[in-house]
């Protein structure tokens, strides 16, 4: 049995017999990455979280990347927090997807969007770029104390979610990576361990499900944690704007396996359902 198993185990067993304690304070106190209330779908689907966010800039000079806007909780109360970097896809820039940054922040994340050294940029260069603004956000940032580098996730879209499964391939270190309509010319992810969402669009033309979304979740093996969630109606271009029902997985995504919080299973196992959806699939029950 691994340690995050008893881990997990352990909250379960002290949530059942919890008597007197409120369930968060059970929770907490067996896992020191649980951060925020518990969750709610309204929560969840609010344009906003429990954390007060800032933001901080990084210059364009920066090596390995080509600098972007970190946004952070301003709380110090509650120790460090896991991070995750984003990165837009082919000819966008972060401002095309920013939505992200403050919305995840919001629910206990240091966000780093990046732009990229050239719009033009690959897959492989976008997942470099991805574990190089993790690097900088952990070692060199004016936030680096705020987070905890042993936590640490990859998103991204289109290229850039292409980059983001290239980046977590290359570092399996890594806790979570959240593909947007990823679009990547390489097919097969069967030496992906990192647990991955993947997110796709019934209606994209630029990276078909078909041939680029679902081929990439089914070739990730079973043994990893993974979950494949296709917008009913979406275009290619979904994340460029709020999406409601993205910004709600991104965030139970990456608060169950970058924070071991298992108060979000529910959003995740059996997921979501309803007129927004068009396939859900995943590899449910979580370990």
């Amino acid at each position: 049995m691994t340690t995050k198993t008893r881990r997990f185990l352990a909250a379960a067993a002290a949530a059942a017999v919890l008597t007197v304690a409120p369930a968060t304070s059970a929770h907490a106190a067996d896992n020191p990455y649980q951060r925020g209330p518990d969750p709610t779908l309204a929560a969840l689907d609010a344009s906003r979280g429990p954390y007060a966010v800032a933001t901080s800039s990084v210059s364009s000079s920066v090596s390995g990347f080509g600098g972007g806007t970190i946004y952070y909780p301003t709380t110090t109360s509650e120790g460090t927090f896991g991070a995750v970097a984003i990165v837009p896809g082919f000819t966008a820039r972060w401002s095309s997807i920013s939505w992200l940054g403050p919305r995840i922040a919001s629910h206990g994340f240091v966000v780093i969007g990046i732009e990229t050294d050239s719009v033009y940029d690959q897959p492989a260069q976008r997942g470099d770029e991805l574990l190089a603004a993790l690097s900088y956000l952990t070692t060199q940032s004016s936030v680096r104390t705020r987070v905890d580098a042993s936590r640490l996730a990859v998103a991204g879209h289109s290229m850039g979610g292409g980059g983001s499964l290239e980046a977590a391939r290359d570092r399996p270190s890594l806790q979570a990576a959240v593909p947007l309509a990823p679009w990547d010319s390489t097919k097969s992810w069967s030496d992906l361990r990192v647990p991955t969402l993947i997110v796709g669009g019934e209606s994209d033309t630029i990276a078909p499900v078909a041939s680029h979304s679902i081929p990439f979740y089914t070739s990730i093996p079973a043994s990893s944690e993974k979950a494949f969630l296709e917008l009913n109606n979406a275009s290619h271009f979904f994340p460029q704007s709020v999406n409601t029902l993205t910004g709600r997985m991104a965030v139970a995504w990456l608060k169950r396996f970058v924070d071991n919080d298992t108060r979000y299973d529910q959003f995740i196992c059996p997921g979501p359902s309803g007129t927004d959806v068009e396939d859900y699939r995943n590899t449910c029950p979580l370990s």
